[in-house]
């Protein structure tokens, strides 16, 4: 904390006596106790004797932000601001009241954390400026270091366990106190330089290359508004263990905007294709932040931060990027401390193996030094291996290619920036029916080639991936130029062949390298040995003269900071790497690197350079490893093997098949990496198991975005099939494919029964109008009520609904239409309530989580399965809960028993199973004597966290002898389950879920249930 922010001399004799008044006075006799005090319990504001009201409390913030505003010196902030900032003061102030823990853990969480605490428990400040922002965050931090003192100075604090604390808090309280005193007020410095930083970062990366438009006089730069694509995004999450429909929870999977990446979660790893938008999304989230300025972006390129050989330290981020600006001492440092940075780390891929442990660790020990901030790092989907920081609280996201759709608008805007509006309905028309051109318009890089090359030779465009590249090479190496009607630079001049030839000798050696950029001293080195090998640039220029030219003509050559080379993607150094590799017959040299996952590009495009014969053997190398990656790498490779030996092909094809179908989720991921032709080897329904039947169906689906008529031949296939997993798999996968033919094609002629049709877009909920009709709904964001019944053919016969995430529900009388309504889950809509109005429909199952009211909860009598994930407002579950529904199954989430606990439950003698969540507050004796009271209590439900943070909660529980059947979720295999174990002495069924990505065998837990089968589910 800046303690001078305050202004003035705020010292402890000034504010000290105002926070005492926040909190009640030790009585009379008042000693020492055995456990802390909840912090409810201490603040005077609250409780039926309460000191102070409300306004009392807001009188309080006035008066200390008018004596730090009145202090001499510069005000900290505009004085029109003083009212807001006050009552912002204030909202945190009274926020201590709500806090879910007590002194001990308050002090031990520091003044700090219990000042994020209090402002993420506050309503929001919205509308003040940046400086009484620094100013409220500064104002609540200095309060919290006084309470911490306050209650370390408790009679009633426990001073054996904290004496240490203790000191340390009044030496660090009088250690402020003197640089208030010595200290004049800061010069507002560091706003002053965010007024210039932000503006440049939304100024340097305000636009972007497409690569490819840059003939005659169209613009090789667009403005990022103009031109960025709002592309795809998927992260697999765990849907909620005790909320799924029959028991099983599974993996989901979640499709969303590319740029909300980062909602929701403060630490992302982004994985996309070469091509596929990584670099682009990045330039668009820092451009967002700077606009918005709650954020300070800082874009970090790994391979420049790693010119330098030492990754930097905040302080050195802008110099290490080449920014400009100089910003002011320990400027970086306090903007990450403050929880403001969003750190954007691109390229991981794009440095050495050796390099990336390296890296992570850096980026770890910066994570753990400055909690709070936003941090995203971007890399190739194999440059690392799955959840590869998974265990540091990394959300994977993976950019999802193109669809249809994606590539019509990107077509677009490319003519339309390009000025040529005439090229595009056929080319249009070409990919919409070309299935190999297609295939290949699966992310902004190819797009953007292919419309380049479809302009410049009027219409005709190549098939295949290498004839398209050599195309491509073509236009920007020579014709380019020669139709601009540019002239030699400086007398020198050279040929296609001769820029090839020198081109793929710097990419071989980047490939060799690992890397993707060299110093120019390297590069030179490379092209003066070789220019006496090449007789048409020998005479010409010596080799800084043509290595110059490259730059500055090729179109594949750059120079990104003084000193250093690369090419303008990853996937031109590629291909050109691998011509060259076949070109000096260096296969020796590819199946030696073929188990590093950097290579596999080059290997496929060398296997589509070779010859026959050295196409055969690279294909026998890779499947004489006998490791599925090479197998299917090698099965990757035939798509690019126009002419090879049959022997060789049935060989691969023979040993793939070992692999197909799949018979895993990894499997059938890893299968649908190979590409679209493994859609012609994909078997069944016939002959399949349910199990592999849906290893197949998510295969196809994956490539549903590449290959959409091959994926839905696939798809079409199985729609018949019976399996509930099988169909739900069927239904997840609509926003990959064209929402009108998918409907029609695949979800019109599924068996309906169990299964909800899910949609996410408008677009697919109006495609329900043209279907037979769904039983089970299952809408995703903002769908209004009035809408969805519309779309609906016969509301009457709707028996199911799910909403999440819906600010449109508000009365939920708006359902009445569906009459036959017999299950209801509503997730996340804010504004719903009205329970009661439903109270006609004769609901049996009903899930809440986060609604604006559970009043009018206890009228829904028919209810026979209840889930709750909120807090229930009353003192006992009968204030909230239908007291007269014969509930047979309960789950109550997460923050359900805050007040109540469990106490009133004893009412449902219907209850067959309950099931409890990752609760925040312990069950005492109390709560467990109505669980006990259930005479017809058969199954339990427990969550794994709930058992490790509340062992005393599991050692009050008494001996369940009618329990039969336990679950226990979110288990890591080194969880104690000895005492709840000891009391449920009649198991037959225990069911151990283990945390996501999480392994340990049954026979781990076998002693403690010798009689009961065990089962553990792997998550």
């Amino acid at each position: 904390m800046e303690p001078t922010v305050l202004g003035g001399k705020l010292a402890s004799s000034l504010i000290a006596p105002l926070v005492k008044k926040l909190f009640v006075a030790d009585g009379p006799g008042a000693g020492l106790v055995d456990k802390p005090v909840r912090l409810s319990q201490l603040v005077s504001f609250r409780g039926e004797k309460r000191q102070l009201a409300d306004d009392d409390v807001r009188r309080l913030a006035r008066h200390l932000v008018r004596e730090a505003v009145d202090s001499p010196g510069e005000p900290p902030f505009p004085a029109d601001e003083q009212t807001a900032v006050a009552d912002a003061l204030a909202r945190r102030l009274l926020a201590v009241g709500d806090l879910d823990m007590d002194d001990v853990q308050a002090v031990r969480l520091g003044h700090r954390e219990l000042a994020r605490e209090l402002h993420r428990n506050a309503p929001a400040a919205d509308g003040l400026s940046m400086d009484a922002r620094l100013f409220l965050d500064s104002a609540t931090e200095w309060a919290c270091l006084q309470i911490l003192e306050f209650f370390t100075k408790r009679s009633t604090f426990v001073p054996r366990t904290l004496v240490e604390q203790t000191r340390m808090q009044a030496e660090l309280i009088a250690r402020v106190d003197e640089l208030i005193t010595r200290m004049p007020r800061p010069d507002s410095r560091d706003t002053a330089f965010e007024r210039r930083y932000l503006p440049y970062v939304a100024e340097r990366h305000n636009h972007i290359t497409i690569y490819g438009i840059d003939l005659r006089d169209s613009p090789d730069r667009w403005p990022l508004e103009v031109a960025y694509l709002s592309l795809e995004a998927t992260a697999t999450e765990e849907s909620p263990p005790d909320r799924a429909p029959d028991g099983r929870p599974a993996p989901v999977t979640l499709q969303l905007p590319a740029e909300q990446a980062m909602r929701g979660h403060d630490r992302v790893l982004l994985r996309g294709e070469a091509g596929s938008g990584k670099t682009t999304l990045v330039q668009w989230l820092a451009v967002t932040a700077a606009a918005e300025g709650d954020r300070i972006p800082y874009v970090l390129p790994l391979r420049t931060l790693l010119r330098a050989g030492t990754l930097p330290p905040p302080s050195t981020f802008l110099t290490a990027v080449g920014c400009p600006l100089a910003p002011p001492e320990g400027w970086a440092e306090r903007v990450l401390t403050a929880g403001r940075g969003l750190v954007l780390v691109d390229g991981l891929d794009e440095i050495p193996s050796a390099d990336r442990h390296r890296t992570r660790d850096w980026l770890l020990d910066l994570i753990r030094a400055f909690p709070g901030n936003h941090w995203m790092l971007t890399s190739r989907p194999t440059a690392v291996r799955p959840d590869w920081l998974a265990e540091e609280g990394f959300r994977e996201v993976a950019l999802a290619p193109m669809r249809r759709a994606d590539v019509t608008t990107f077509v677009h805007r490319w003519h339309e920036a390009a000025r040529a509006p005439e090229y595009e309905p056929a080319l249009l028309d070409a990919l919409h029916t070309k299935r190999d051109l297609a295939r290949l318009a699966t992310n902004p890089l190819m797009c953007g080639l292919i419309c380049a090359l479809h302009r410049e030779r009027r219409g005709y465009l190549p098939t295949g991936r290498k004839e398209l590249y050599d195309a491509a090479l073509a236009m920007l190496l020579t014709r380019r130029d020669r139709e601009r009607g540019m002239s030699a630079l400086d007398g020198l001049e050279l040929s296609e062949e001769v820029q090839l030839e020198l081109l793929q000798r710097l990419a071989y050696a980047l490939v060799l390298s690992g890397r993707t950029e060299m110093d120019t001293e390297t590069a030179e080195g490379i092209v003066e040995r070789c220019l006496p090998t090449v007789a048409a640039a020998a005479g010409q220029g010596d080799a800084t003269t043509v290595l110059r030219l490259l730059l500055l003509r090729s179109g594949l050559l750059r120079q990104p900071a003084e000193g250093v080379v690369d090419f303008v993607h990853r996937t031109f150094q590629d291909y050109l790497g691998a011509r060259y590799a076949v070109a000096e017959g260096h296969l020796d040299v590819l199946i030696s690197h073929a188990d590093d996952a950097q290579w596999e590009d080059v290997i496929r495009l060398a296997v589509a350079h070779a010859r026959p014969r050295e196409r055969a053997t690279l294909l026998r190398h890779l499947i004489a490893r006998n490791s599925p990656r090479l197998t299917l790498l090698a099965l990757a490779c035939l798509e690019h093997s126009t002419a090879l030996d049959p022997g060789v092909r049935a060989e691969v094809e023979t040993q793939a098949a070992a692999l197909i179908p799949p018979r895993t989720a990894e499997e059938a991921k890893l299968l649908a990496e190979t590409g679209a032709l493994v859609l012609e080897l994909l078997p069944g329904p016939e002959g399949l198991s349910d199990a592999e039947a849906l290893r197949v169906t998510t295969t196809a689906s994956i490539l549903g975005a590449e290959e959409p008529t091959g994926a839905m031949g696939v798809l079409r296939r199985f729609r018949e099939h019976s399996d509930l997993e099988v169909r739900r798999q069927l239904v997840g996968t609509w926003s990959r494919f064209d929402t009108e033919e998918y409907a029609a094609e695949v979800l019109d002629h599924l068996d309906r029964t169990d299964l909800l049709v899910t949609c996410h877009s408008g677009e697919q909920r109006e495609a329900l109008r043209r279907m037979r009709p769904w039983h089970g709904l299952d809408l995703r964001g903002d769908h209004p009520i009035p809408d969805v019944l519309a779309a609906v053919p016969a509301p009457e016969t709707v028996t199911l609904i799910d909403l999440r995430g819906n600010i449109h529900v508000e009365d939920l009388g708006a359902l009445l239409p569906f009459g036959s309504l017999g299950g209801l889950r509503l997730e996340g809509c804010l504004l719903a309530q009205g329970l009661d109005r439903l109270a006609s429909l004769r609901l049996v199952d009903l899930a809440c989580g986060r609604i604006h009211d559970l009043t009018g909860l206890g009228s829904l009598r028919s209810l026979l399965r209840l889930s709750v994930d909120q807090e229930l407002p009353g003192e006992s579950l009968t204030d909230v809960l239908p007291v007269g529904a014969p509930l047979e199954f309960l789950f109550l989430g997460r923050y359900t028993t805050n007040r109540t606990g469990l106490r009133g439950l004893e009412h449902w003698t219907t209850l067959k199973e309950l099931s409890l969540g990752q609760l925040r507050t312990p069950l005492e004796t109390a709560d467990w004597r109505s669980v006990l009271a259930l005479p017809r209590l058969t199954s339990l439900h427990l969550n794994g966290d709930f058992v490790t943070r509340f062992p005393d909660s599991v050692r009050a529980m008494p001996e369940l002898s009618e329990v039969t059947s336990l679950r226990v979720t979110a288990l890591y295999g080194t969880e104690d389950l000895s005492a709840l174990a000891a009391r449920l002495p009649a198991l037959r069924e225990v069911a151990l879920q283990t945390f996501p990505g999480e392994r340990f065998p049954a026979h781990l837990y076998a002693d403690l249930f010798p009689g009961a089968s065990i089962t553990v589910v792997n998550r």
